[in-house]
């Protein structure tokens, strides 16, 4: 493990956290990062975020963790952030094989134990990242507690929209055209850039949102755009076979999951629904939440960021 660079806005306060470079078995470079934690450890969280995300984007949430007391370990997924991108265009949002993001998850695991970080683990996964999670989890990930935050445990929930989407993964897949942004996922510009506050499907908080702006013009290195046709395909036959594990093979450790009422990245049903077959798994509905429970107003994030440090406590003294 080398350094590696981490950035903050002008007027941020002193860097909670240190960034260093790591490599998966496959060569693929990795930037994760770390928090300490303040005072006596209660235990790790590994933070898994979702797509087109960084790790400056979760400097507020590793905060806030530090001083629960707990340490907390997050990395840019292989495609995005400062961690390799895995062609030679940069923008779109690529992977081949979800199950490529495990190897990632490996290497988290590892610098985890280097760093010899306080235990026990838990795991907080976002989008994204909660597909990764849950498949992490069915690998035997060594965490004691979970809460997801508007996992993606599915997306193109209409069955039209979903047949559509195979047919021109598998038609770019014959034109070698797996790597350029698939159909409705965007183009090349970053997301909170190409797009209004009003219009925004991530955060009912404006300055919340004035960040997320203030980040990706800053640091535009940083930022992704649309999803490839690659990504999406796998994206596709990930949630598939997610949502086919019976109940019964589901972890048994205390989970969280939350769902905005407005949630339109991922499909709500595929989470509740998964959330109502998982036993002991316990479902928090926001009202007129969006995309992002750890970013959302005041109100809705204290909410999610309180009961998510409850379940790692809980889970820790079990």
């Amino acid at each position: 493990m080398t350094p590696a660079p981490l950035h903050t806005l002008p007027g941020d306060p002193p860097l909670p956290a240190r960034a260093f470079w790591t490599r998966a078995d496959d060569g693929v470079r990795l930037r994760l990062a770390h928090w300490p934690a303040q005072g006596e450890a209660a235990g790790t969280i590994l933070l898994f975020p979702g797509r087109t995300e960084y790790l400056e984007k979760y400097m507020p949430v590793g905060h806030d963790l530090a001083s629960a007391g707990y340490a907390v370990l997050g990395i840019d997924w292989r495609g995005q952030g400062m961690s390799d991108r895995l062609q030679t265009d940069p923008r779109p949002g690529h992977v081949a094989d979800f199950a490529d993001y495990q190897r990632d998850v490996i290497e988290m695991v590892i610098a985890a134990e280097q760093l010899g970080l306080p235990r026990p683990w838990h795991l907080l996964a976002h989008s994204m990242g909660g597909a990764i999670g849950l498949a992490a989890l069915l690998n035997d990930l060594p965490v004691r507690g979970a809460v997801f935050s508007a996992p993606m445990w599915g997306i193109l929930p209409r069955r039209p929209a979903r047949l559509l989407a195979a047919g021109l993964v598998r038609a770019a897949g014959w034109l070698g055209r797996s790597g350029l942004p698939a159909f409705s996922t965007g183009g090349r510009g970053a997301f909170v850039l190409d797009c209004t506050f009003n219009d925004n499907l991530l955060t009912g908080d404006g300055q919340q949102w004035g960040r997320m702006v203030a980040e990706a013009a800053a640091w535009p290195e940083l930022t992704l755009g649309g999803a490839s046709y690659g990504w999406v395909g796998a994206a596709m036959a990930e949630t598939e076979r997610l949502a086919a594990i019976p109940a019964s093979d589901m972890p048994d450790i205390p989970v969280l999951v939350s769902v905005g009422g407005l949630e339109a990245v991922v499909s709500p049903a595929a989470i509740i629904d998964r959330a109502n077959r998982w036993p002991g798994a316990k479902l928090m509905q926001i009202p007129g939440g969006r995309h992002e429970a750890m970013f959302e107003t005041e109100s809705r994030r204290t909410r999610f960021m309180q009961a998510a440090v409850a379940l790692f406590d809980e889970a820790g003294r079990r």
